[in-house]
């Protein structure tokens, strides 16, 4: 086990090389280089693989063939350091942290103090479109798992000098850097103050995802309910922050997080507001139609087949009974099975490669549900209603949404083969009290269908013409509420 690092420096280089030596001992990819500018012995240390060499090869080129003799130590930094971005320290251990993140250390024989250079540059992923955020119209840049990379995509959308970007560093060991961004005159001023507060609790080893603090963040950890959005799409988040909400970007992570988060926010779309308000109205309507249906439709199925046959029409009926001739389960084990199965072939297309993945779907869906009519096992109306709820729910645009109404609808499915349709409504109602109490950093998760103001609802089931947009959604407790003067 590694000693604490210390943060006194030397003013002796070949004292400080030893010693970084002994604490980074056995690590290969650590590079020591000594040289002289004249007479003067200085020595820098980076990480092979995270610094830019050949920037690095430009600066001791110009340092030990341009310059024979040194005076003055001092004057290296301002007269002889050709590099854009670097700055002194005195703190050995804060400079040895930023040696791990890719930049370069450089001390000066003599020098109460050493350099950072600024040379990162590791391996990275180009930036391309989204694949978890696909939208007709739009951009097509996303994010990756570079932070200055994704910083620089929102900066790009919010030229703005109240927009600002506060960098921290989390994880004892893995420090990694997290960026909290806001536009200062809008930003709502409590869930600025309560997000710092949270983020100052956290005390975990590493950071290696946005998941990770966003589990650390969230107001109620019981719920089954996502409280916090994520997004790959660096206009959702630009939109997000003129709302007066707060995004958090983690290096190596592609997903952004935003707070606070309303459940109408996991339910629209960037198509919504890219295209016109008439379409972008109706196909809000059809989602919400869409997300209602996948939810109760099989918990629907198990209790009229179960305990009220008598309020579908008599064809139906006897279709439904004709149907069901022959197996052996009852209607509430039908629906468990099939939901089950979807499940585990949604789990197993998501795990596979994506050359492979949409045909195994196809053909394991086909192949699966004709085996288990003609055995008997289920039903053909099983069959259809169990694919209606699968191309329902995929009209949500959340993902974590998805998989909560998912166990809310097995959930309803036991509900209603307790207590048929009255256990689909004490189901409901209970989500529903659940919902009204969430909160996500101050603000009710419901808003706005539970917010007393109608101005809000512009925005909500249906998409109005922007000349309609006047203000900035109330709810949110902006600084500034104005949008359109």
């Amino acid at each position: 086990m590694k000693e604490e690092v210390r943060s006194k420096i030397s003013t002796s280089v070949d004292e400080n090389i030893k010693y970084l030596k002994d604490l980074f001992k056995d690590d290969a990819d650590i590079i020591f280089r000594k040289f002289y500018i004249g007479a003067v012995k200085c020595a820098i240390v980076y990480i092979d693989g995270m610094a830019d060499k050949m920037l690095l090869n430009d600066l001791l080129r110009g340092l030990m063939t341009r310059i024979r003799y040194v005076k003055c130590v001092d004057n290296i930094k301002d007269k002889m350091m050709s590099v854009s971005d670097m700055k002194d320290l005195d703190d050995l251990k804060k400079g040895i942290d930023l040696v791990l993140s890719g930049e370069t250390i450089m001390f000066v024989e003599e020098l109460k103090n050493f350099y950072i250079i600024s040379t990162r540059l590791w391996p990275a992923r180009s930036v391309t479109e989204p694949s978890g955020e696909t939208a007709i119209r739009g951009s097509r840049d996303g994010f990756t798992e570079t932070l200055r990379f994704n910083t620089a995509l929102v900066r790009r959308r919010i030229r703005d000098t109240r927009f600002k970007i506060e960098v921290k560093e989390f994880g004892v060991r893995s420090k990694t850097d997290l960026a909290i961004m806001y536009i200062s005159d809008i930003v709502n001023t409590n869930a600025l103050k309560e997000l710092k507060e949270r983020l100052s609790k956290i005390e975990i080893d590493a950071i290696l995802d946005s998941g990770y603090v966003e589990q650390f963040i969230e107001d109620n950890k019981w719920s089954l309910f996502p409280q916090i959005q994520s997004t790959e799409r660096p206009d959702v988040v630009a939109s997000a922050l003129y709302e007066g909400r707060i995004a958090i970007i983690v290096d190596n992570s592609p997903f952004v997080i935003i707070v606070p988060t309303t459940m109408p926010n996991l339910f629209q779309s960037p198509d919504d507001y890219y295209e016109r308000w008439i379409y972008g109205s109706t196909i809000r309507i059809i989602r919400f139609m869409s997300i209602i249906l996948s939810l109760i439709l099989p918990a629907l199925y198990v209790a009229v087949t179960s305990f009220h046959t008598g309020i579908i029409p008599t064809k139906l009926a006897y279709f439904i009974a004709a149907s069901r001739e022959g197996v052996p389960f009852p209607a509430f084990v039908e629906a468990i099975i099939m939901e089950v199965s979807l499940a585990l072939l949604l789990e197993s297309i998501a795990r596979l490669p994506k050359a492979i993945g949409a045909t195994t779907g196809i053909v394991g869906g086909l192949i699966i549900g004709q085996a288990a009519v003609q055995a008997g096992i289920v039903s053909p109306i099983m069959i259809i209603i169990v694919a209606i709820t699968a191309i329902t729910s995929f009209t949500t645009p959340n993902y974590e949404m998805t998989a909560a109404f998912r166990l809310i609808r097995f959930l309803l499915i036991i509900a209603s083969a307790i207590a048929g349709l009255y256990g689909i409504m004490i189901g409901l109602i209970l989500t529903l009290i659940h919902l009204v109490k969430l909160k996500s950093f101050g603000v009710p998760y419901l808003s706005p269908m539970v917010n007393e103001n109608i101005n809000d609802f512009k925005d909500m089931y249906l998409r109005l013409p922007f000349s309609f947009f006047k203000r900035r959604p109330r709810y949110m407790k902006t600084q500034d509420k104005i949008r359109q003067r």
